[in-house]
């Protein structure tokens, strides 16, 4: 507790280059920017493979092998390959490491929505399209905005590992205080990457309850 202490209330943290509000500026960079491309390449191919039945399977292995690629692994050959200039070889791992939870769970979500009511939006004159935007969305947000949740959370806390090939975020603290041993700097490094993702967590609750329609929420909260 007192290292945490120390490291919060060091003033030398809190400017600077390698002060505490340009790291998490760099970690909110990484993880915004690798979260934006997953939701671009996750959403639009859950949606029309979950509306048109096409492809899933090849989808779900694609999103399951995804999964077990070991992202410092990835980072570091992305890392020989191209070097650090710029920060793509972070953004490579993350997004791929972001992907899967989005993909699956958007195509869960509106192949689960109740055959009747698919069935009724057609029944009264919409179209393809109308009744994946009108009815099935609206209905599988839940599930969907869940996916999003689970892989702004691994992002950000898989984001610390651009620390280990050079580059910036919370994780310097981390790695650079067990390499100097300054153990304030390795906890208070943690403790900022803890907080954040329960922060990411608490603002995709906030906005779930914004957009999820309450007949939707009811309806969850009966089953």
């Amino acid at each position: 507790m007192n290292w945490v202490i120390d490291f919060f209330t060091n003033p030398d943290n809190w400017s600077g280059p390698d002060g505490i509000p340009v790291r998490l500026l760099e970690h909110l960079e990484f993880s915004g920017l690798s979260l934006l491309l997953a939701m671009l390449i996750a959403l639009p191919l859950g949606l029309w493979i979950g509306h048109t039945g096409k492809g899933a399977l090849f989808a779900i292995l694609s999103a399951n092998a995804a999964r077990a690629l070991p992202t410092l692994g990835l980072l570091v050959l992305i890392v020989l390959l191209m070097g650090v200039g710029t920060i793509v070889p972070v953004l490579i791992p993350l997004v791929a490491l972001a992907v899967p939870p989005i993909l699956v769970n958007t195509y869960e979500g509106i192949r689960n929505v109740d055959p009747d009511l698919r069935d009724a939006a057609y029944g009264m004159g919409l179209r393809g399209g109308q009744v994946l935007g009108r009815v099935l969305v609206p209905t599988a947000l839940p599930l969907i905005m869940l996916g999003l949740r689970v892989a702004a959370i691994q992002v950000v806390s898989t984001a610390t590992v651009a620390a280990y090939v050079g580059l910036g975020g919370l994780g310097r603290f981390i790695v650079d205080g067990l390499a100097t041993k300054d153990f304030p700097s390795t906890i208070g490094g943690a403790v900022l990457v803890a907080l954040l993702a329960l922060i990411v967590q608490l603002g995709f609750g906030l906005v779930q309850r914004f957009l999820v329609s309450p007949g939707v929420s009811q309806r969850l909260t009966i089953r």
